[in-house]
């Protein structure tokens, strides 16, 4: 199952950033950028996943940002899967590995959340998707 997120999210130079000039403001970004993956996954109509591994690839309109100042928005995409009872947590309980891909799109960057549902059993046999 795949999510589809319009735009960039927010990198760690942002949230940084807004951290610095006013606590509530990162509040208020993390509040709104959770609230709209959540709805996204509503929207989208996914199914629930007990396990699942991540691939998450990041379009943007040019290669300025660096991947790790990029997949910051991680947190968003995560706690937006859980309030939207995609995932049932974030911990590692749940999330059995992340996988990012950096691409550019200057006309539609955008976030692609690949979602791949692992079943206990395979887990335990190093088998890792469904």
């Amino acid at each position: 199952m795949t999510l589809t997120i319009p735009g960039r999210l927010p990198g760690l130079n942002e949230i940084i950033a807004a951290a610095k000039s006013h606590y509530a403001k990162y509040s208020n970004e993390k509040k709104e950028r959770t609230e709209e993956v959540a709805w996204l996954a509503k929207q989208a109509r996914l199914p629930r996943f007990e396990k699942a591994y991540l691939v998450i690839t990041w379009y943007e309109p040019d290669r300025r940002r660096d991947p790790d100042n990029i997949m910051a928005g991680q947190k968003f995409i995560m706690d937006g899967l859980v309030q939207a009872g995609v995932l049932p947590g974030d911990s590692q309980k749940y999330i059995q590995g992340i996988y990012h891909r950096f691409m550019v799109d200057r006309k539609n960057p955008r976030v692609e959340v690949e979602i791949r549902g692992v079943s206990d059993e395979k887990a335990m046999e190093g088998q890792e998707w469904d």
